[in-house]
């Protein structure tokens, strides 16, 4: 079993450098791109796993350091707070360029449009890869306490 959380752990620190470094490039070039999305989801998925399998790792006596156990944990917690960041994100570009909702855009020219929804996602890929690299950070100190 702790093969197991080792091998997946790996793995979960290499989707998350992938994730991190295309994200930066889409930031980078203004592109949602639609891979970065799915890098990110999968990266999530397998860190939900790698906490659980660390879970039952526990549960059947392993005792890991302590440091071990919070550096694993966090990167589920920071997940969680960088979506609640990215879902805010596109109310402050709103709120800055003074709108009071999505409809009120949609009233605009099409190349204002397009100037908000390009802020939008700049700021989402820029919040969720700041979150991808503060992961792998927190990531690889568990794998170095564990």
């Amino acid at each position: 079993m702790k093969q197991v959380h080792l091998v997946v752990g790996i793995i979960t620190i290499g989707v998350w450098v992938l994730a991190a470094l295309w994200g930066a490039l889409a930031w980078w070039r203004s592109d949602s791109s639609p891979w970065f999305w799915r890098l990110l989801r999968l990266a999530q998925a397998l860190t939900v796993i790698q906490v659980a399998l660390g879970g039952v790792l526990v549960a059947l006596g392993h005792k890991p350091p302590h440091l071990h156990l919070i550096y694993g944990a966090l990167p589920l917690l920071l997940s969680l707070i960088a979506e609640a960041l990215r879902a805010a994100s596109a109310q402050n570009v709103l709120d800055s360029r003074g709108y009071d909702s999505a409809q009120a855009v949609g009233e605009q020219p099409a190349e204002e449009q397009r100037s908000v929804v390009l802020a939008i996602v700049r700021r989402e890929l820029g919040v969720m890869t700041i979150a991808a690299v503060v992961i792998v950070v927190l990531l690889l100190r568990a794998a170095q306490t564990g």
